[in-house]
């Protein structure tokens, strides 16, 4: 650089940094992650992303995935035009390797199918409604457990607990189905509605929008039908409006179970924890399950308490936990991003159920569903919330309380 001034050193220095550091970055493999991150459901959205965290940090202490970094790289989106617009700043601005997500069904459906558009995979953890998966998209894949899950475990819940605790005949007991009225709480209260009417139960559905502000005329339906269960799917705003107003109206049917949410402080504080007390919860694994039901899961919870100073906001935390550690696992094992290596990778997997710290296991079905992911049944006691179904995630000293309601 003989004769040249010390604005243009200055300048060859600069550009030969960028340069390295450019390259360096192009090494790191980059998952984005769509999710709320504003709004009233931010909380949750990046609740989950904790769970990315938390497994990247665990890949990266190993020398990361195929000797790259893994970075997690986050975009808001409340609702669908925000998810495509979220997949679109991902891969053209951030040049992300993958997708991930998602805390709301209606954005993984838009933002998976914006990834499609993009030759990008779209790995979802948490999405419930089944609808994701029967679409068919070739770049789609869910590790946890979908509607028909939920559903499903519900109806165990309301046959093999609820109906001995309450001393009656499946034909003599009245359920009250109660669902906010997207794909995700419709799915899953059509699923409970066929099944519980297979089992010879007597029931009545409502519906109610996750967005309204008033919900008395719901409880008052529910009320005046006199339901020995009252069984409801919503987000965590329209249970925490629901059960406020049926402490408020004095609705009180022999036994309460909550699918989805309701599990976490928020409801604790919205409701208080006397009207909340025996009231079943249908959610994703808890990191509290014994060890032999999902072994890791107290380490899961020691590395969420290191990371963050604190327990656990929810349950969905270690559910993506989970199925991003998978990603990472698939993707090693694959050894590329490209979306349908990937799929067919995690097509040909088959890890038995107990294999991860939620409990699951790994075995897909032709719509590339997991179908051994699978919720537990927990239940509010005395303002904490422990697994009580199935058995075998029982934590050692766990019981099932009375139903607590009348």
């Amino acid at each position: 650089m003989t004769g040249a001034t010390f604005a243009q050193r200055v300048a060859a220095i600069a550009a030969a940094f960028t340069l390295t550091a450019g390259a360096a970055a192009a090494q790191d493999l980059k998952i984005g992650v769509v999710n709320p991150f504003s709004g009233g459901m931010a909380l949750y959205g990046d609740e989950m992303t904790r769970g990315y965290d938390i497994a990247a940090d665990q890949a990266n202490a190993k020398g990361g995935v195929l000797g790259r970094k893994v970075v997690v790289l986050r975009a808001s989106a409340t609702n669908p035009q925000e998810a495509i617009a979220a997949v679109e700043q991902l891969i053209g601005r951030d040049k992300v390797d993958v997708l991930s997500g998602t805390y709301v069904t209606a954005i993984a459906n838009a933002a998976s199918e914006a990834a499609l558009n993009n030759n990008k995979l779209y790995w979802e953890t948490n999405a419930l409604a089944r609808d994701l998966t029967d679409r068919g998209l070739p770049n789609f894949t869910r590790t946890g457990p979908d509607s028909t899950a939920f559903a499903r475990r519900s109806v165990e819940g309301t046959l093999q607990l609820v109906i001995p605790k309450l001393g009656k005949t499946a034909k003599d007991m009245k359920v009250w189905i109660e669902h906010e009225d997207s794909a995700f709480g419709t799915s899953i209260a059509k699923e409970q509605e066929r099944l519980l009417k297979e089992a010879g139960v007597q029931v009545t559905l409502g519906s109610h929008s996750a967005r309204a502000v008033d919900l008395s005329d719901s409880i008052l339906r529910a009320k005046n039908a006199a339901p020995d269960l009252w069984l409801s799917t919503g987000y965590v705003t329209d249970h925490n409006l629901l059960l406020r107003t049926a402490r408020e109206q004095s609705f009180r049917p022999a036994a309460m179970m909550l699918v989805g949410t309701g599990d976490t402080f928020e409801t604790l504080e919205s409701v208080g924890k006397d009207f909340l007390n025996g009231i079943l919860l249908v959610s994703y694994p808890r990191a509290d399950v014994s060890e032999s039901f999902g072994p890791g899961a107290a380490a899961f919870l020691a590395a969420y308490r290191a990371k963050y100073n604190r327990d656990p906001i929810a349950p969905q935390a270690m559910s993506a936990f989970v199925g991003f550690k998978i990603l990472l696992e698939t993707i090693a094992a694959a050894g590329t991003t490209d979306y349908e290596k990937v799929i067919a990778t995690v097509a040909k997997a088959d890890k038995p159920l107990g294999t991860y710290e939620t409990g699951y296991g790994l075995k897909l079905d032709k719509t590339m569903q997991n179908t051994r992911a699978l919720p537990v049944i927990a239940q509010w006691q005395d303002g904490h919330v422990k697994a009580v179904f199935p058995k075998e995630a029982i934590a050692p000293g766990g019981t099932m309380l009375d139903l607590g309601r009348k």
